[in-house]
């Protein structure tokens, strides 16, 4: 594998010393979404010929995807934002116990894997801090297209009797509208044998990216952003080369960069539609936010109360319910934060409060309390999007910020704090031996 890996900052003791008070200005590049771009890796695994992808983010999560799929056989080759994946010699149909437990996306291999060599085995992926997120909707979907799945011992099996080995369309119906699942059962009805309808499938634009992708490989996939999908399976997909749509959610994080810092700065490429719940949150507060091609200009002199409920899209993304909590903090007012998607994803709140945010907590809801002007202090991410968070409140904060849980940024933003200092932040990046 020739993947270039992004720095193993997880065995430093690594920081970010954040200078508040500072405006900024400039233009911020968005990445390539870290969300579309893991499954979209997984789906080589449907071919054997390349499957070559650009506008892919250099993070440490798309290192860990490339060396799991390594490990099954595929030539991985990365240069600049391009890789390359080729899945000719695909040798197992079960990565490695020790790569897949550090990534929760390479649970998406079992589909592909189980479509194309008719078996799979898949240790369940590692725990979560944000909350429990379950592959019961998986493994349904997965017997419905004729599997013969079970769960021993934390790895989940998975085979297609018979001697075709081909898994056979079906109708899934989801109880939930899990984008995990759509995305592992659209990948395995690529290939099967007829027919297969996702009833209640997720709406996320990374939905949609992935079934543009498996239709560019020959696939046949229809109603990818509607509550049902309808996959007809072929015999083989082909080689494809394709790029991957922008990070909503960095997209958002730099929105917000302007927002708490009451600065002015050009953001792109976005795609308007993958961020409607955000901007009306963002005018709502009073943000003024012009279209320019394919970026968004944002100004903002100050910022008022507002509250938030999260959802799956075209609802507020719960992946910036922590970056708007850092906004929250210093509005006009008070507001209301309700987390409704996972059951852990308010533990930023203290981290918050030690930089002196006014926020009350009970439950999954959040009373937040504007003040004038929050305080540098240590803090800790204690998820990706937390985090990210905290960089936030640091920016605008009075003295300095230290941030910990870079494993935990450097999952999801590529070289944050250089795009930052590039508009006029003062961040430094500090390592000591752990």
């Amino acid at each position: 594998m020739t993947l270039s890996a992004a720095p193993a900052l997880q065995l430093l003791d690594s920081r970010l010393e954040v200078s508040g008070g500072l405006k900024l200005s400039g233009e911020l590049r968005v990445s390539g979404a870290k969300n579309s771009a893991l499954v979209l890796m997984a789906a080589c695994l449907l071919s054997r010929d390349t499957l070559r992808l650009r506008n892919v983010p250099p993070l440490t999560d798309i290192t860990a995807m490339g060396e799991i799929l390594a490990a099954l056989g595929v030539q991985v080759t990365r240069q600049g934002d391009c890789i390359d994946l080729d899945g000719e010699h695909i040798t197992q149909a079960a990565p490695p116990y020790e790569l897949v437990n550090s990534l929760r996306a390479s649970f998406f291999c079992i589909g592909p894997l189980l479509a194309r060599m008719g078996t799979a085995q898949v240790p369940l992926p590692g725990g979560c801090q944000i909350g429990s997120r379950p592959v019961v909707e998986h493994v349904k979907g997965l017997k419905t297209l004729g599997a013969q799945v079970t769960i021993e011992h934390g790895v989940v099996t998975a085979s297609v009797p018979g001697r075709s080995k081909r898994l056979r369309g079906g109708h899934i119906h989801l109880d939930c509208p899990s984008v995990g699942a759509t995305e592992t059962l659209m990948m395995a009805a690529a290939l099967a044998d007829g027919e297969t309808v996702i009833d209640n499938a997720a709406l996320e634009p990374e939905v949609i990216d992935l079934a543009r992708l498996l239709n560019a490989m020959g696939g046949r996939v229809r109603g990818a952003g509607t509550p049902t999908i309808v996959i007809n399976g072929v015999p083989t997909l082909h080689e494809a080369d394709y790029a991957v749509i922008p990070d909503r959610i960095e997209a958002g994080t730099f929105l917000l960069a302007a927002a708490i810092t009451r600065s002015s700065l050009t953001v792109g490429p976005v795609i308007p539609e993958h961020l409607g719940a955000v901007l009306t949150k963002l005018d709502e507060a009073g943000c003024r936010m012009v279209q320019e091609g394919t970026n968004l200009r944002i100004s903002a002199e100050s910022i008022q109360a507002f509250d938030l409920r999260t959802m799956p899209f075209p609802g507020f993304p719960t992946d910036l319910q922590a970056p708007f909590m850092s906004l929250l903090a210093t509005a006009n007012g008070t507001s209301v934060v309700v987390e409704t998607i996972f059951e852990n994803r308010l533990q930023h709140v203290a981290e918050l409060q030690r930089m002196g945010a006014s926020i009350r907590l009970q439950g999954n809801t959040a009373c937040i309390e504007g003040v004038a002007r929050l305080s540098g202090a240590p803090v800790r991410g204690t998820d990706l999007r937390a985090s990210a968070a905290m960089v936030l409140a640091g920016l605008a904060a009075d003295g300095v910020t230290t941030v910990r849980g870079l494993e935990f940024l450097d999952r999801g933003y590529a070289n944050l704090e250089g795009k930052l200092n590039a508009v006029g932040a003062r961040i430094r990046r500090l390592s000591d031996p752990a």
